[in-house]
């Protein structure tokens, strides 16, 4: 999270509460105008034909979910906004990257089903925290932890791992639920 901001029980981060505060309409504005300039090639996750997804996640939130493949992902301009401790973040060319209900997949992503298995993940964080808490714990943890090891990177490489290795369906929603609510209690 930014700066202790309300995804509870962690220490204060280098990012000051009232910088990320100040900071978040632009980010959340940002994202806004990225999803609308691509709504028109955003394809609901339902739409494609992998074989698993619905084994895991409900048909409508698989309905509701999109994606877009692009040459290269979308990431907030944080350096320009003056958080130069994501610029790393900003260079790391992902496969993915979620905002809200929707992700970004490179092309060569397009057939991966357990990649888009990962930004459903994202998507259900996205859901659960709400968009400034996951902005916040996200940004936390690349902060504290760098991208791998950031909380809820771990969630989703750990849950596409079981996905890629088991062929047991679960409740994805559940699980996450749950361990979103361990990391982030409420008071």
């Amino acid at each position: 999270m930014f700066a202790g901001h309300d995804v509870r029980n962690h220490q204060k981060g280098i990012v000051r509460p009232e910088d990320f505060d100040a900071k978040y309409p632009l980010i959340l504005s940002w994202i806004q105008g990225t999803l609308a300039r691509h709504m028109p090639q955003a394809h609901p996750v339902s739409s494609l034909s992998f074989k698993r997804l619905r084994h895991y996640f409900n048909p409508e939130f698989l309905a509701s979910s999109k994606v877009v493949y692009v040459a290269a992902v979308p990431t907030p301009p944080l350096s320009a906004l003056g958080f130069n401790q994501f610029s790393d973040f900003e260079k790391m060319n992902a496969m993915g990257i979620t905002y809200l209900d929707t992700f970004f997949s490179r092309e060569e992503g397009r057939g991966n089903e357990s990649l888009h298995f990962h930004e459903l993940v994202h998507v259900l964080q996205w859901q659960l925290l709400g968009p400034k808490a996951f902005i916040a714990a996200y940004a936390d943890g690349l902060e504290r932890n760098g991208y791998r090891r950031s909380p809820l990177e771990v969630m989703a490489y750990t849950l596409e791992s079981v996905f890629k290795n088991s062929a047991n369906p679960f409740d994805v929603a559940a699980v996450v639920r749950d361990q979103i609510t361990a990391l982030y209690p409420t008071p």
